[in-house]
């Protein structure tokens, strides 16, 4: 078994590899740029370590675990634009550092790079892997295109927001698994129990990302702290503060909503005060634990060596309580 440092090594001497020849190079800075800002890694390297609970040899899974990762950050590159965010992982965004037209551009050609290395899959599992991902791009979309929705709505739900986030984060997760195993060789029993493990795992790493939103340390978390209250996000947090909240809580919290100009450090001190009152810290994590225990649930169920699994569970006990 590779620890998981070997496999995160592996995997950063591959994207260093990474090369875009076609021209304009102009077209493909922005997309070495967002890959070298780093990041946790965590799809490939789930879809090496996924593999490598059935095979020692892992090099098989690379180009499409490199897809994941270049697809991830593609939609980051997007979603940081229609969030108007400044920062990623500390540094400037793309549409900061060039424009919103670049971002734009070098997004749509990362998609087409993502697919590329997805293509590059052995000819016997192609087919079950492309058709994965290619589900999985589209749910990542529909997960966005939630998110934006809710935007302008008042009345959103517990149940809609979790499937929102099982779109937008918890299937990506779950695909990186389901592609290591079925390039491993795994059983189709333990490929959906490990999607299953990672789409709980999502859920739980999405609720700890609303966290740190709100209670997180800006230079460790590398973005902007209270960027989801400053744009009205419809988090887990704020949803369950207008179910929890007394009419004067509400009151507050409905006219920092409707509120077009205001001090961003007013508003998240201000938020944030009603978040502490309503105790959402413990509800989160809470909720958390439950999804947790659940993925854990499914990694019990799967036919190799309980000691195989070690890291695997490392790195899920890092995601569920990490801080940036």
């Amino acid at each position: 078994m590779l620890s998981f440092n070997k496999i995160l090594q592996k995997i950063e001497n591959e994207i260093s590899q990474l090369s875009f020849e076609y021209p304009p190079k102009s077209l493909y800075d922005p997309i070495e740029y967002i890959l070298s800002l780093g990041g946790k890694r965590i799809r490939p390297a789930l879809a090496l370590m996924a593999c490598n609970l059935y095979k020692e040899n892992v090099d098989n899974v690379i180009n499409p675990a490199l897809g994941i990762e270049v697809f991830h950050n593609f939609t980051l590159l997007h979603d940081d634009l229609m969030d108007k965010a400044d920062k990623r992982r500390n540094k400037p965004t793309v549409h900061k550092v060039w424009n919103d037209n670049t971002a734009i551009l070098s997004g749509d050609a990362m998609l087409i790079a993502a697919y590329q290395l997805i293509g590059k899959t052995k000819p016997e599992h192609l087919k079950e892997v492309f058709d994965l991902f290619t589900a999985t791009a589209l749910e990542i979309c529909g997960g966005q295109q939630y998110d934006m929705e809710f935007e302008s709505r008042a009345d959103v739900t517990e149940p809609e927001y979790m499937e929102m986030i099982r779109l937008k984060t918890a299937v990506l997760l779950a695909c990186s698994l389901k592609t290591g195993a079925i390039i491993g060789g795994a059983s189709k029993e333990d490929a959906i129990h490990l999607y299953e493990f990672g789409i709980n795992i999502g859920l739980a790493f999405q609720l700890q990302d609303d966290l740190l939103d709100v209670y997180g340390d800006t230079a460790t978390f590398g973005k902007n702290i209270g960027g989801d209250i400053i744009c009205n996000k419809k988090t887990f947090m704020l949803i369950h503060a207008f179910e929890l909240a007394s009419a004067g809580q509400k009151a507050i919290l409905n006219n920092w909503i409707s509120k077009d100009t205001f001090v961003p450090a007013e508003k998240i001190e201000a938020v944030t005060t009603i978040y502490n009152e309503l105790l959402l810290k413990d509800i989160v994590t809470a909720k958390m634990q439950k999804y947790y225990d659940k993925a854990m649930e499914h990694l019990a169920e799967l036919n190799v060596p309980a000691e195989k699994l070690t890291i695997l569970k490392e790195v899920t006990n890092h995601l569920m309580y990490r801080q940036s």
